[in-house]
C-alpha cells in the first residue's frame, strides 16, 4: 500500500469516488452546492454581459430613467435574494450537513480501522495511509463537491461569455488563453510541488503530534517531571520541525517561480492586454464603439474571473483526487481476517490444537513448527522467558493474526472455518498490555455486553480480581468514569489496581475458555496470591489458559508448556517437569528464593 504517482484516470477516479461519497452521506448537501454553483457563475454573467448591455442600450436610445431605474431595482431583488440564499447556506446548511458528512465518514471510516486486521497497526505503510486518510477526508469531500459543480457550470459560463466576446470581436479571444495558461499549466505544477511537499511532512508530523499529546496527557506527566525525557522529547520535536522546514525550503523556490507566472498570465497579461487592445481599437482604429468596448471589458473581466475559478476548480479537483486515494485505498482495503469474517458457529468448545504452527511478524520466525492441545476442563499455563513467543500464541488463538505455515484447530476444524465473532465470544481474555477506556468502571468491566444481572456481574467480578474495596471507595462506585478528561471526579488508578480491572473482565465475560496473560505483572505477592486462588477456581468449571511469569503459581496446572523462542522444549504437569530436571525445573529453582514467603503461606493454607 505504498504511495505511487497516479494516472489522470486514477485521480479523477478517486475523485469520482469521493463525490459518491458525499451524495450518499448528505443528498441535501449535494443539491445545495449544485445552486451555489449555478448562482454564482449566473451572477458573473448576468452582469458582465446580460444587465450591462441591457443598461448601455437603454442609454445610447435615452429610454425614460424610471425604466432603467426599474431594471436596476428588479435586478437588485434578484440578487438580493441570491445573496439570502446564500448567507442560509453558508451559516445553516452548511454547518448542519457538513457535521452530518463528517459523523458519517467518520463512522465509516473507524468501522474500517476496526475492521482491519491487527497487523496492519504494525505496518508503517499501512498507517501513514490511514493517518492520511483521516486528515481532513470530510473537508476533502466537500470540497470536491464544490468542484465538480463549479466545473460544469463554470464550463457553460465560460461558453456562453466566450460567444457574447466573440460577437463582439473575434480576436479579443485570443487574450482567453491566458488565464488558461496561467491556471492549467502553471498552476497544475504547482500544486504538485504543495502535495510533494504535504508527503514528505507527514512523518514529521505525526511526531509533531505525539510530542503535542505527550505534553499534555496525563499519561506522561510523571516521566516528564521525573526523568530527562522532556529534553528528549523536545529534541524529537525539534527533529521532526526541522525536517518539515527542509521540505518546506526544497519546494518553496519552485512554488514561488511557478506562482510568479501563475499569477502574471491569468491577470497581468489580460487585464492590461485586453485595456490597450480596447483603447486601440477606440482611439486608433476606430473600429469599436465606447459602449462595445464598456461592454467587452467588462466581459473579459468577467471572463478571466470565471476562468481563475474554472482551473482552480480543475486543478484542486484533480489534486483533491489525489489526496482521496489514500482515503479509498483506505476503505477497499481488503482485509485478511476481517472481523465481519463469517463462518460456522461453534456449539462448544472441546478441544483447541496447535498443529505445526510457524508464525512471523517480520522475516524472522518468532513461532516455529509448535504443536500442543488443549482439552476441554484443563488448566494449562504457557512459559519461558520474555520472547519465548506466549503472548503471540494467545494472538494466533484469537485470529488477531493467522499462522504463516500450520494449522490451528477447534473441536477438530480448522479455526477459519467458524464464523469470528463467535468463535471469539468462546474465550474471555486479559492481555499483559490492556487498555483501560476513558468510560464508566461498569463499562470498562462489561465491555460492551449486557446481563440481566448486570449488576451483580460486575460486583463479582470486581471482587475476584480484589478491586472491588477500592470501587466501593469512590463516591459514584462502578459509574465512575476511568479518567479526569472528561470529568473532574474521575478516577486514575494506579498500575496495579488498572490491572485488576482489566483482569475483572476475564472474571464478567461467562466464556468457556479464560485466558490471562501474566494478569499480576504489576501486583504486589500477596495481591498476585490472592489473584491466583481466584483465578485457580474460576479453572474448577472452566478451560483455563494462563501465562505467568511466576512458576510456582502453576504447579496445580494439568498441563505446563514450556516455551523457548518460539519452540515447545518441555510439556507436562509441574511434577513431570521437575522430575525432568531440565529448562522448567532450573528456572523454577532460581525463582524459588524469591518467593519463599509465598511458597510457605502456600504450604500453610
Amino acid at each position: 500500500m505504498k504511495s505511487k504517482k497516479l494516472s489522470l484516470g486514477e485521480t479523477l477516479k478517486n475523485a469520482f469516488y469521493a463525490l459518491k461519497l458525499g451524495k450518499k452521506f448528505s443528498m441535501r448537501l449535494f443539491i445545495n452546492v449544485i445552486f451555489m454553483s449555478v448562482m454564482g457563475y449566473f451572477e458573473w454573467v448576468f452582469f458582465s454581459s446580460v444587465f450591462m448591455k441591457k443598461i448601455v442600450g437603454y442609454l445610447e436610445h435615452n429610454e425614460d430613467y424610471r425604466k432603467i431605474l426599474a431594471y436596476i431595482g428588479i435586478c437588485g431583488l434578484v440578487i438580493g435574494l441570491m445573496n439570502l440564499y446564500e448567507h442560509y447556506f453558508q451559516n445553516v446548511t452548511l454547518p448542519i450537513e457538513g457535521t452530518r458528512l463528517y459523523g458519517k465518514l467518520y463512522h465509516m471510516l473507524f468501522d474500517k480501522a476496526r475492521n482491519v486486521e491487527l497487523s496492519c497497526y504494525e505496518n508503517s505503510d499501512f498507517y501513514n495511509q490511514y493517518t492520511m486518510a483521516m486528515d481532513g477526508a470530510d473537508e476533502k469531500i466537500g470540497d470536491v463537491l464544490k468542484r465538480f459543480w463549479g466545473i460544469i457550470f463554470g464550463t457553460i459560463a465560460t461558453g456562453f461569455v466566450f460567444y457574447l466576446m466573440f460577437t463582439i470581436d473575434k480576436f479579443a479571444v485570443i487574450f482567453i488563453i491566458c488565464p488558461l495558461v496561467g491556471n492549467f499549466v502553471f498552476g497544475s505544477i504547482k500544486n504538485k510541488y504543495e502535495y510533494k511537499r504535504y508527503k514528505e511532512q507527514v512523518a514529521g508530523n505525526k511526531m509533531l503530534n505525539y510530542v503535542s499529546r505527550a505534553m499534555y496527557l496525563p499519561d506522561y506527566a510523571k516521566e516528564i517531571r521525573l526523568f530527562n525525557v522532556y529534553n528528549i522529547l523536545k529534541r524529537q520535536y525539534s527533529d521532526a520541525t526541522d525536517n518539515n522546514i527542509r521540505a518546506a525550503k526544497r519546494y518553496a523556490f519552485p512554488n514561488a517561480f511557478t506562482n510568479f507566472w501563475k499569477i502574471t498570465f491569468t491577470f497581468s497579461v489580460i487585464f492590461e492586454g485586453v485595456l490597450f487592445y480596447a483603447i486601440y481599437r477606440n482611439l486608433v482604429t476606430r473600429s469599436i464603439s465606447l459602449a462595445d468596448l464598456t461592454i467587452m471589458t467588462s466581459m473579459m473581466v468577467s471572463m478571466t474571473w470565471i476562468l481563475i475559478g474554472l482551473f482552480d476548480d480543475i486543478v484542486n479537483f484533480m489534486k483533491d483526487g489525489v489526496f482521496i486515494n489514500n482515503l479509498r485505498g483506505f476503505l477497499e482495503y481488503e482485509e485478511k481476517i476481517p472481523e465481519d469474517y463469517d463462518g460456522i458457529v461453534p456449539e462448544s468448545f472441546e478441544s483447541l490444537e496447535f498443529d505445526n504452527v510457524s508464525f512471523s511478524y517480520t522475516d524472522e520466525e518468532t513461532i516455529k513448527d509448535l504443536s500442543f492441545t488443549v482439552k476441554k476442563g484443563q488448566n494449562v499455563a504457557l512459559v519461558g522467558h520474555n520472547g519465548a513467543g506466549k503472548t503471540t500464541i494467545i494472538k494466533l488463538l484469537l485470529r488477531l493474526y493467522d499462522p504463516t505455515s500450520g494449522v490451528i484447530r477447534l473441536n477438530g476444524r480448522d479455526i477459519k472455518e467458524y464464523n469470528l465473532h463467535a468463535y471469539r465470544d468462546l474465550f474471555a481474555t486479559t492481555f499483559q498490555d490492556f487498555a483501560i477506556m476513558g468510560m464508566s468502571i461498569r463499562d470498562n468491566v462489561l465491555m460492551g455486553r449486557h446481563y440481566e444481572n448486570d449488576d451483580e456481574v460486575v460486583s463479582n467480578a470486581l471482587k475476584k480480581s480484589g478491586v472491588y474495596e477500592r470501587v466501593m471507595k469512590l463516591k459514584k462506585g462502578t459509574d465512575t468514569v476511568m479518567t479526569k478528561e472528561f470529568d473532574e471526579n474521575g478516577a486514575v488508578f494506579s498500575g496495579g489496581e488498572s490491572q485488576k480491572l482489566a483482569v475483572s473482565r476475564t472474571f464478567a465475560k461467562p466464556a468457556p475458555v479464560k485466558i490471562f496473560d501474566e494478569p499480576s505483572s504489576a501486583l504486589d505477592p500477596i495481591a498476585e496470591y490472592d489473584l491466583f486462588n481466584n483465578i485457580t477456581k474460576e479453572g474448577s468449571d472452566h478451560t483455563l489458559l494462563f501465562i505467568s511469569h511466576r512458576l510456582s503459581s502453576v504447579k496445580h496446572c494439568d498441563k505446563v508448556f514450556m516455551l523457548e523462542k518460539g519452540r515447545l522444549v518441555e510439556e507436562g504437569s509441574h511434577e513431570d517437569l521437575m522430575k525432568l530436571d531440565g529448562k522448567y525445573a532450573r528456572m523454577y529453582r532460581r525463582q524459588a528464593n524469591n518467593y519463599l514467603a509465598i511458597d510457605e503461606k502456600e504450604a500453610a493454607v
